[in-house]
């Protein structure tokens, strides 16, 4: 059976310690049900949007967002597909409740990456022929992965390895980051093969308990510094094989991204700003109250002048409305009279 090679160097126990501290804010805070939607919105076009675009799309975010919501924009047929299959990705792995990851769930996961993207013949298939990595401005060969007769071997031994690896043996931070590198070591398939790894690394942290309110996206953290990404997973190549290095980047990510989340909740959670005026019960709170209330916590407080530039498309009304609404619930209260009035925060 796979047997991985790494140590638990201060680094990666450092960077456990924040992930788990993170963890722990973030499952125990009490937002309301519209909060958490709106953030598992905001991961998932993070995720899609970075996540095709460290491969080479040319949609920007606000692209993505578009395309997944359903409209229509002007860009390459290729790159409009990437998004809307990594949406399908997605989804796939929120609803898997099987408890093992077989060779057929990584040959579906690439043929929903690469619908209308490959040809027919190179979806869901195990490659055939021998492939390697170049560097795209020098020409060099950065890695060779192992010869196409050893990948269905070599994915059976280390999925059995996966499979056997429950929780409370190995922290599954370490598990997923160990996932990540070995998929795109042994390179099953001709094309796909990083958007594969980085969907099974992040299914392994679901499979964990590590699904944060699926409020995360660690492919934002890859494609900040994408040379930084491709060296640290050469280097446990370079390192004949030992994933100290790569296993201190990788739980580096998830530490900055869980980290960067912790805050955004704390920021919004009844445990902070919210907590008496919540009097900590969740409350039916609608996207515009939302981003009112984002606004105020930004700026400290809300006037009429900045209701256009808020909602441009909004009447004046409809905004009072909504926070007369934040009033009655005692989220919001007002301040002054007449043209100086503004709206902040209940902290009483």
């Amino acid at each position: 059976m796979y047997s991985p090679k790494f140590t638990i160097s201060s680094k990666i126990l450092t960077n456990i310690g924040r992930i788990e501290a993170a963890r722990e804010v973030i499952d125990n805070a009490p937002l309301v049900p519209a909060w958490e939607a709106r953030f598992r919105e905001e991961a998932i076009v993070r995720t899609v949007h970075h996540g095709t675009h460290i491969e080479g799309n040319e949609l920007n975010i606000a692209e993505a967002e578009k395309v997944l919501a359903g409209h229509t924009i002007a860009g390459r047929e290729r790159d409009i597909q990437e998004v809307l299959n990594y949406r399908n990705v997605l989804k796939f792995i929120e609803s898997y409740g099987e408890s093992t990851v077989s060779q057929d769930v990584l040959k579906h996961i690439h043929e929903l990456t690469t619908f209308r993207v490959l040809s027919e013949e190179h979806i869901g298939t195990f490659r055939k022929t021998q492939v390697v990595v170049k560097n795209s401005a020098t020409g060099e060969i950065t890695f060779r992965p192992p010869p196409a007769i050893e990948v269905p071997f070599l994915l059976s031994s280390f999925l059995e390895w996966v499979n056997a690896t429950p929780p409370d043996s190995m922290h599954p931070g370490l598990k997923a980051g160990i996932t990540h590198y070995e998929i795109v070591r042994i390179h099953p398939f001709l094309d796909g093969n990083g958007r594969v790894a980085r969907t099974i690394a992040t299914l392994i942290l679901f499979k964990g308990g590590y699904d944060i309110k699926r409020f995360f996206s660690l492919e934002e953290y890859y494609d900040r510094e994408p040379m930084r990404y491709y060296e640290s997973l050469q280097k446990a190549s370079s390192d004949s094989g030992d994933l100290t290095a790569w296993l201190e980047y990788f739980t580096e990510g998830l530490a900055i991204e869980f980290t960067r989340i912790k805050e955004k909740v704390k920021s919004l959670s009844t445990d902070l700003k919210l907590k008496k005026s919540f009097g900590g019960q969740q409350m039916a709170i609608s996207e515009r109250q939302i981003k009112l209330i984002e606004f105020v916590q930004e700026n400290g407080f809300l006037q009429n002048k900045s209701f256009f530039e808020l909602f441009p498309m909004i009447s004046e009304d409809t905004v009072l409305r909504e926070l007369k609404d934040l009033i009655k619930k005692g989220i919001v209260k007002k301040e002054g009279s007449t043209k100086g009035v503004r709206y902040v925060l209940r902290t009483q």
